[in-house]
């Protein structure tokens, strides 16, 4: 009966060299050398010494941020760009270090995102809890966030100004 996949026939096992295979075969437990005149690497056969060009560069490949979807705006981002907000004793938590356990919502780190949250009541269909959520920890978070993003500082005495005009 003859083989259903011709294409998948098996290597001669009886130590006979397969046809058309270029480099170096195992057949029958032994070592042996193609048609076409291949030798195993390190034989020694020739008296020019093989060139070692050493170990292949290793290439980095970008690593993938994960991608969120803001419960304000409804747009994709990198986590980076986002808020964890949490849910602790039923106040929205801000967790800037993605730390804290249980199912959390991604938000812009923009007071505009909040006000379409909390106008869509995203955040409790998001955190899937019952009723309305207290979210003042997570708005001066947001607070704190742009006063640092924007240069202002909290006391603006403690900025010595100098005179930039060179006195002499």
């Amino acid at each position: 009966m003859a083989h259903r996949h011709p294409q998948r026939r098996r290597p001669a096992r009886d130590g006979r060299r397969t046809e058309g295979v270029v480099g170096v075969g195992v057949g029958g437990g032994r070592l042996i050398a193609s048609r076409r005149g291949a030798h195993p690497p390190g034989c020694g056969l020739h008296s020019a010494t093989v060139h070692d060009p050493g170990p292949a560069p290793v290439r980095r490949t970008p690593t993938k941020v994960p991608v969120r979807t803001c419960i304000g705006c409804r747009s994709r981002a990198e986590t980076d760009d986002l808020l964890r907000v949490v849910v602790v004793d039923g106040v929205l938590t801000p967790d800037p270090r993605r730390r804290f356990p249980g199912r959390g919502a991604w938000l812009h780190l923009d007071p505009e995102c909040l006000h379409r949250a909390e106008r869509r009541s995203a955040f409790p269909r998001a955190l899937r809890v019952p009723g309305k959520l207290d979210t003042t920890g997570v708005r001066a978070h947001l607070d704190r966030a742009g006063t640092e993003k924007s240069g202002v500082r909290d006391t603006p005495g403690s900025v010595i100004e100098e005179s930039k005009v060179d006195p002499s």
